[in-house]
């Protein structure tokens, strides 16, 4: 007997207020609440399975296997447990928005008997979903549909003979493990189903993937052959001063800008930091999470919950549907204090950074980095449960050229350290916050925006040949190695790669004479601006940049003025009024695809 446990009538990752997309109805907390009881009452009643189904949200069900953990671990038994979703259209997406491999995903954390699809659809509009999540997970599959879509009545027409033949030719694929029938099913349906069955061979399962995987909306898989991952850093308090204004005042929606543009730019993935003195992290980081959820140009990308603080870290992991990265824990406080964490870490289905400190500080040596990592993953792997693919190391990325003789060979530590850990530990990632290498040249005197891009560049060039994976960076603004001026070059890499005892002061001079010049890419970013007030407007609702809208809807405004019925009137509907209003609407036609604004335009 299996004992049936319903998505209930709340969805964690969507908001019921269509003026507030970051209010939620419920929270994770109150699902794991709801979600024990249930489960703690079925195990007392014999059950021999524990079957999550009908999933139209998945951190719902992510709150369900979080509760069943809890129950498992507190009664000391365990049972197998079924999860199955429900794709609500053709689409093949969940109500939520995720696809299903991004689904599964973000529960391949979870010790499952089986994953499988019910309900929505019937037997042939399932079909090829069915067969992709034949492809997709390791465990067993099940299938139990409707009997057809329903009718005007809300009555379901196929027949049992219908979907006999339909799910017999499922199982005849090798598609199947479990299969049964859902809505509007009868003895008669499942007699029939059971009968087309018969005698064919079960599933088998392919192997485990041994690539790493992520997910938001969409699922990111790094294989070998996959480009380098860039996390998108402008989301981090620490990483913009403008971001971290917006978040201060509370312009959440603008700070969401912030984030799609990361994306636009070529983030994999979003890094979001909200420590700050000024700032309550453990509310603002849930409000801000669930704002870019309502956003699915920035929802399909995995989230790096990024802070120092666990409740914060928490808070985040408690909002995310999707496989997000934990950034990060350390060995600072101990052994204890760090498996807490990591087991959860991965109870929460998160893959994690584990940066290298130890009980006695940061590693700065190329030795210290490595004997943490090999302690670190020990752990992990061993005592924690977690997976290697789940692991990503950051050897700390610590500034150079500060004139202090120590600091010298930083880069080439993380550098070699790098190395070293890919070589011992093929499977993990390597990561890490490239704009640290180069704070000490951020001050007007002390160089240009110019410099600083191409030691970025250079670093990254030398760092992923040596195996880096992925690195936080300001995904917009990259430059590319081989277009950065040979003499900038020399000189940037002398001070990164330790070649001259007066690499610093060289590029601090270089810098001076470069002060105030624009490279390429500065002026690529700005061409847009060249436009006429019209393209400029339109430019900015299609891609959500609120930077210049005061002035460019003010000229737009004077250039109008002389009309009583301008034909910038149209601007005034959807544009809200008020105190940052004028924003809002951004969000909102950019998530539901709706051209109104730029056709008029």
């Amino acid at each position: 007997m299996a004992g049936s446990i319903g998505p209930t009538n709340r969805t964690a990752s969507l908001s019921p207020d269509v003026n507030d997309p970051g209010f939620r109805a419920v929270t994770f907390d109150d699902l794991v609440a709801a979600y024990y009881e249930q489960v703690d009452a079925l195990i007392e009643g014999g059950v021999d399975i524990l079957l999550p189904e009908t999933v139209f949200d998945t951190l719902n069900l992510k709150a369900c296997l979080f509760a069943i953990e809890k129950c498992f671990d507190q009664r000391g038994t365990r049972l197998p447990v079924m999860a199955s979703v429900t794709i609500t259209d053709r689409s093949g997406r969940t109500l939520s928005g995720q696809t299903l491999e991004a689904f599964c995903t973000s529960i391949g954390h979870a010790d499952l008997f089986s994953i499988g699809i019910n309900c929505a659809l019937g037997p042939d509009l399932m079909r090829p979903h069915v067969e992709e999540l034949s492809s997709l997970v390791p465990v067993s599959t099940s299938c139990h549909p409707n009997a057809g879509l329903p009718n005007e009545f809300g009555g379901y027409d196929e027949t049992p003979k219908q979907m006999a033949a339909v799910l017999g030719e499922f199982a005849a694929n090798g598609w199947l493990n479990v299969v049964g029938g859902c809505c509007g099913t009868t003895p008669e349906h499942i007699r029939a189903i059971a009968a087309a069955v018969a005698g064919k061979p079960p599933r088998r399962p392919p192997a485990a993937s041994p690539h790493a995987r992520y997910s938001g909306l969409e699922p990111l898989v790094l294989r070998p052959e996959s480009a380098f991952t860039m996390i998108g850093e402008r989301t981090n308090v620490a990483g913009s001063r403008a971001f971290a204004r917006m978040v201060r005042e509370g312009r959440f929606e603008e700070a969401v800008a912030v984030a799609r543009q990361q994306v636009e730019g070529g983030a994999n993935v979003i890094d979001v930091n909200l420590d700050d003195a000024l700032l309550d992290g453990e509310a603002a980081m849930p409000r801000f999470l669930n704002l870019l959820a309502a956003e699915p140009d920035v929802a399909r990308v995995p989230v790096m919950i990024d802070s120092s603080k666990w409740s914060i870290l928490e808070a985040g992991l408690k909002c995310a549907q999707g496989k997000s990265i934990v950034n990060s824990i350390s060995l600072k406080e101990g052994e204890e204090e760090f498996l807490r964490h990591a087991r959860l870490v991965h109870r929460y289905g998160a893959a994690c950074v584990v940066m290298l400190f130890d009980e006695s500080g940061q590693a700065v040596t190329v030795e210290h980095k490595v004997r943490i990592a090999c302690r670190a993953y020990h752990l992990l792997t061993e005592k924690a449960g977690m997976k290697p693919q789940d692991i990503i190391f950051d050897p700390n990325v610590l500034t150079v050229g500060t004139g202090i003789e120590e600091h010298n060979r930083y880069a080439l530590s993380f550098i070699e350290a790098t190395r070293q850990i890919k070589e011992l530990f093929p499977e993990v990632k390597v990561s890490g916050g490239v704009s640290n290498v180069s704070f000490a040249f951020r001050s007007s005197e002390r160089g240009t925006l110019r410099v600083r891009r191409a030691m970025h560049a250079a670093f990254l060039y030398h760092a992923i040949r040596a195996g880096l994976d992925m690195a936080i960076v300001n995904a917009g603004q990259l430059d590319v190695y081989e277009e950065i001026p040979e003499d900038l070059r020399g000189r940037v890499e002398d001070v990164l790669l330790d070649r001259r005892p007066d690499a610093t002061e060289r590029l601090i001079e270089l810098a001076e004479s470069l002060r105030g010049q624009q490279g390429p890419g500065q002026k690529a970013e700005q061409a847009w601006r060249q436009g006429t007030v019209e393209e400029r407007l339109s430019h900015a609702l299609v891609q959500g940049i609120a930077d210049y809208i005061d002035e460019d809807v003010e000229e737009a405004r004077r250039n109008g003025s002389a009309s009583p019925r301008s034909r910038w009137a149209p601007l005034r509907s959807p544009i809200e009024t008020g105190p940052r209003g004028r924003y809002r609407s951004f969000a909102r036609h950019r998530k539901d695809s709706n051209p109104g604004p730029v056709a008029r335009l």
